[in-house]
């Protein structure tokens, strides 16, 4: 039997008692932002910050989709600053 992402997300939330549905994709998305824009090592933690941001703003998909949102803008300028030539 072939394990994928999902699967393993799946087990992760049913471990953790999280009943939550989330853009996997578009946080995969952020994360990719972060690593090529940022560092690498920034990826997993800035995807922590992001679920820590959602929690503190109640928890929930919107929430985690905003903070997700403005992280992406945010190393987009990263990126755009350490590049000016490129604007």
């Amino acid at each position: 039997m072939e394990r994928t992402l999902d699967d393993w997300i799946a087990e992760v939330k049913a471990d953790l008692g999280i009943d939550l549905d989330v853009d996997v994709r578009g946080l995969l998305d952020t994360a990719r932002v972060v690593a090529h824009g940022v560092a690498r090592p920034a990826a997993p933690l800035t995807a922590f910050l992001i679920g820590y941001a959602a929690a503190r703003q109640g928890g929930g998909a919107q929430a985690v989709a905003e903070a997700a949102r403005r992280t992406e803008a945010l190393a987009e300028r990263w990126v755009a600053a350490e590049r000016p030539d490129e604007s």
